[in-house]
């Protein structure tokens, strides 16, 4: 099989290349994650005049209908960057799913800004109760003439601070974990009655928890909770390509850490269980390359192998970066998770990606076809 990239392929990982290195440092990265909305405007913005929000869109939509090859390419490009701006969350996820589910004439508004990033949404799903199940949803939405009335709490909603409008799960009908009965809304951010309270994850990131008391500046999105299960199965593409990029990002700089540190005289690099321990670590690294280009040429028209691919990669790559964090701060010793260092920031955007939206263990449990 051929794994060489084509001419757009190579060129979307330049122009995401070029981005790393024009826009991003340590210093840098640091100022850009301690803005109000966990990244920078001016990057988002510029990320627009690329093409690179445009990439999660359709041509029909008027974007540059990237293929899962491209997705990767870009994402373990802006993964070995320790890119901040949203773009798996808002362009890829939130995107995606707009895209899939919105009628025409919201389409109509909403998707030029959009794609030129402009304007952007951020999908908001889960709440506290559901925990690892991701049909629960005890959000309400409830018909009230020619309108719905929403009521409920999302616990947290990635990349939520500063949107423009919220995709919203809520219930019309069925037991709060059942899979039927659930639609999607838009909400704007400065609804009647939405409360949006902002934090700070572990990476540094900013998400945001929504209270919606009585909420009716809503509109009918449709869709249902396999749509979700679609985009989110997208975005984990992506998830599983900044994995890679920042694993690959952690053991470089440590690598030429141990090639430059000495102890008794010598590089520790050169003592032979530290150079076990390393390549165990390039093995992992290996394997998850291997399982997202296996997920990368499954036919997603097989929908079954499909998904199931992407559980499979999800699963391994959660347990495997961690643990290649944890391996990285341990080589380096204390220093490891200071902030003058790229290795813990690294570690803590990889905890991030292996829990959310789902855990190995979840991934795995869908893998071996295993209900919720």
């Amino acid at each position: 099989m051929n794994f060489d990239l084509s001419e757009d392929e190579s060129m979307l990982k330049s122009v995401a290349e070029r981005f790393v290195v024009d826009r991003y440092d340590h210093d840098r990265r640091h100022r850009y994650l301690a803005e109000t909305n966990g990244f920078s405007a001016d990057n988002w913005r510029h990320l627009g005049d690329l093409g690179l929000i445009a990439t999660a869109f359709s041509a029909e939509a008027g974007g540059l209908g990237a293929s899962p090859t491209d997705i990767t390419v870009i994402f373990e490009a802006l993964g070995r960057g320790l890119v901040v701006e949203p773009l798996l969350e808002s362009a890829v996820l939130a995107g995606g799913l707009f895209e899939r589910i919105a009628p025409t004439a919201v389409q109509a508004e909403w998707l030029e800004g959009l794609v030129t990033g402009t304007r952007r949404l951020a999908v908001a799903h889960r709440e506290v109760a559901a925990r690892h199940n991701p049909n629960r949803v005890e959000t309400t939405a409830t018909r009230v003439g020619d309108g719905w009335v929403i009521d409920g709490d999302k616990s947290i909603v990635p990349a939520g601070a500063g949107a423009d409008a919220y995709i919203v799960s809520a219930r019309m009908s069925g037991a709060p974990t059942s899979p039927d009965g659930v639609g999607f809304f838009l909400v704007p951010a400065d609804a009647d009655g939405l409360v949006i309270v902002p934090y700070r994850t572990i990476d540094g990131a900013v998400a945001c928890a929504l209270t919606l008391r009585g909420v009716t500046a809503v509109t009918p999105l449709g869709g249902d909770l396999g749509d979700l299960e679609l985009a989110q199965a997208r975005a984990s593409l992506a998830r599983c390509a900044e994995a890679l990029g920042i694993m690959e990002t952690l053991f470089a700089a440590t690598l030429d850490y141990l090639r430059t540190r000495k102890q008794f005289g010598v590089a520790i690099g050169s003592f032979q269980a530290l150079q076990h321990r390393m390549v165990a670590q390039y093995t992992a690294i290996e394997q998850s390359r291997s399982l997202l280009y296996l997920a990368v040429v499954t036919d997603p028209a097989d929908q079954a192998a499909w998904l199931r691919s992407i559980a499979g990669t999800r699963a391994f790559m959660s347990d495997a970066s961690v643990a290649l964090g944890h391996e990285m701060i341990q080589l380096h010793g204390g220093m490891g998770v200071t902030d003058e260092l790229v290795i813990g920031h690294g570690h803590k955007r990889l905890v991030m990606l292996s829990r959310y939206p789902d855990t190995a263990d979840n991934a795995l449990d869908t893998f071996a076809g295993i209900a919720a």
